[in-house]
């Protein structure tokens, strides 16, 4: 049975990253090279919403994954050897350091990001401010 690394920072979890560890999983043991806090911070500029040790608890709880381990931002051919993997499977966005006859590309899932999310968050929050906004003003109108 082959080995798939499948490298993620997962942040925020969502259908795409399911698509694409279901896949992995179609092609063998799945695990998961899952980026620390330090390395998104360093790379991404942010604290994750959600820590390692929470990422690890909900990936090892998908049913595609084997094995979760942490990663640095980039792989190489030597993260691939620590986790005997055969291959390592990305989307198709992809900038780590793998030779190409290791490297499995799938498309990304349009229409969806940890990044969209946080806009989509953001935008409910800004909405329900309004929202609650408009109901102190009336309340306020009323009462006086």
């Amino acid at each position: 049975m082959k080995t798939i690394l499948v490298d993620m920072s997962a942040t925020l979890i969502h259908h795409g990253h399911i698509r694409l560890l279901k896949s992995a999983k179609e092609m063998g043991k799945v695990v998961v090279a899952l980026t620390t806090d330090e390395e998104i911070k360093k790379h991404k500029g942010y604290q994750p919403e959600l820590s390692y040790k929470e990422r690890f608890e909900i990936l090892m709880a998908i049913k595609y994954v084997d094995d979760v381990i942490p990663s640095p931002w980039l792989l190489t051919e030597k993260e691939l050897i620590e986790a005997n993997a055969n291959y390592l499977l990305h989307g198709s966005d992809n900038s780590n350091l793998i030779p190409k006859e290791r490297l499995i590309l799938l498309p990304r899932t349009k229409g969806i990001s940890s990044t969209l999310l946080r806009r989509r968050v953001v935008k409910s929050l800004i909405s329900k401010y309004l929202f609650n906004l408009k109901k102190v003003i009336k309340f306020k109108k009323k009462n006086s």
